[in-house]
């Protein structure tokens, strides 16, 4: 039902209250040690095979035939994932499919990183996505990712999650010294090039002009067994530090980094993996570089997901360009991705009648885009009345929303690449505060409605 005009909060029964926070509490977990994509699709392929997810690369192999009930998942370079539950309806009617992205805004480590100045080491970093870079300043961060040396050998790297382990800061100029810069717009007043990692201090013994730099080489080096020159391949990044946690008083609050979109990204996938017996196919897809316009090999504009379609249907016995084409054109999706918040500190960046609201249930946005709708599929009447039946009958506490007042901004998803296929398809989530923040805030009651909304979207 829309929810638009109360809070969710007041409908819960106790043991409702304790579905919402065991979701939560399983949410958290999956924010704090989930922060890079490569870390995503890790955990999410541990849950799917202990779900009895089978990897469809090991199907096709073997040549053997799907068959209703039967689940797979492919992965794309570690960083993209589908899950597929084959349907007892033939797959060509469609699919019903859920799909989020896994990348998030960060600071990744250039190629040729490592300098020293001022008798301090630093990395060159190349921002993520669009950011305040003012926000990433003086807060400890950690280093997430992997290095690859030139015969193959992966090491694995994860700084500054544990108490005991070291952080990492960009640093800024004191306040006493800040006149010239506070007169900057706010866009200028921490440079992109500015963005540098403080790493470390301490010189070799030796009079070397580079002797702190030479230092953490000879730490990395004992370590790690990493060389200078394996930054060339490596992708490391940095993000914010420390686990996510329950917010407010009531604690009815998540406060963590990378919840766009993550936050769709576990509840798809937990519905995905708890759903039994599907009529249609159910799909989940979790991909990359949506952030940065959903490029490159393991972005939505890939041909991984059509690719593992086809797959699917040579293994259930429709191997045809035209039953892929019917497949994809009959499929369903829910675009999940999330949708801007209303913050009473800054009311007039929304329009009050059509804005998202913490605590009032899944928000379902017609259309994002900028503008004139610009970069939007923007979902046909018939099925957001489908799926509004859908949700009321599930008893799903829903909202309706858009992307901030007219003209001021706008956002984009993965929604409008997938309609291409002639796909019903529509925008579809929660309401994040302070997005794109190293720090986002979503609603607990909304995260829990968003997972009923998906149960009820697969299952149907």
């Amino acid at each position: 039902m829309d929810t638009k005009d109360q809070s969710v909060w007041l409908k819960y029964t106790e043991a409702e209250r304790a579905a919402v926070d065991s979701l939560a509490r399983g949410y958290i977990d999956f924010l704090s040690t989930c922060k890079t994509e490569r870390e995503s699709v890790t955990e999410a392929v541990r849950l799917a095979q202990a779900a009895g997810y089978r990897d469809l690369s090991d199907v096709i192999a073997r040549r053997a035939a799907l068959q209703p009930g039967d689940k797979v998942y492919a992965v794309n370079m570690k960083k993209a994932l589908v899950l597929f539950h084959i349907g007892t309806a033939p797959i060509e009617e469609g699919m019903n499919i859920l799909g989020a992205h896994i990348d998030t805004c960060r600071l990744d480590v250039k190629q040729n990183p490592l300098y020293e100045d001022g008798g301090l080491a630093y990395f060159d970093t190349h921002y993520y996505g669009g950011i305040k870079k003012y926000q990433w300043v003086t807060i400890p961060l950690a280093l997430h990712g992997v290095v690859v040396k030139k015969d193959g050998t992966v090491v694995e790297i994860t700084i500054g999650e544990k108490e005991s382990d070291p952080v990492f800061c960009v640093t800024d100029l004191l306040i006493h010294l800040s006149q010239e810069q506070l007169e900057k717009k706010a866009n200028k007043v921490i440079e992109g090039e500015k963005l540098d990692i403080l790493i470390g201090s301490v010189p070799l013994k030796k009079e070397d002009k580079e002797s702190v730099k030479d230092g953490i080489l000879a730490l990395l080096k004992d370590r790690y067994g990493i060389a200078e020159e394996d930054f060339q391949s490596a992708e490391l990044t940095l993000v914010p530090a420390g686990r996510a946690r329950e917010l407010g008083f009531d604690r009815s609050l998540v406060l963590g980094y990378g919840q766009d979109d993550r936050v769709c990204s576990y509840t798809a996938l937990c519905s995905m993996l708890e759903t039994a017996r599907p009529r249609r196919t159910a799909c989940t897809l979790l991909v990359d570089k949506e952030e940065i316009g959903s490029v490159g090999a393991t972005g939505m504009q890939s041909r991984f997901f059509e690719n593992m379609v086809a797959e699917v249907l040579a293994a259930c016995g429709q191997d045809s360009t035209l039953a892929l084409r019917r497949t994809l054109a009959h499929s369903k999706m829910l675009s999940s991705d999330v949708s801007s918040a209303y913050d009473g500190l800054y009311a007039d960046a929304f329009e009050k009648k059509n804005v998202a609201y913490l605590g009032r249930g899944m928000v379902f946005n017609k259309f994002t885009g900028a503008r004139g709708k610009s970069g939007s599929s923007d979902a046909s009447a018939e099925y957001l009345g489908e799926l509004r039946r859908m949700m009321d009958e599930a008893g799903v506490s829903y909202q309706l929303a858009e992307l901030g007042r007219v003209d001021l901004g706008g956002g984009g998803t993965i929604a409008y690449i997938m309609a291409n296929y002639g796909m019903n398809v529509i925008d579809n989530g929660v309401a994040v505060m302070s997005m794109h923040a190293p720090w986002e805030v979503t609603s607990k009651a909304d995260i829990y409605e968003m997972k009923k909304g998906y149960d009820a979207f697969l299952r149907t």
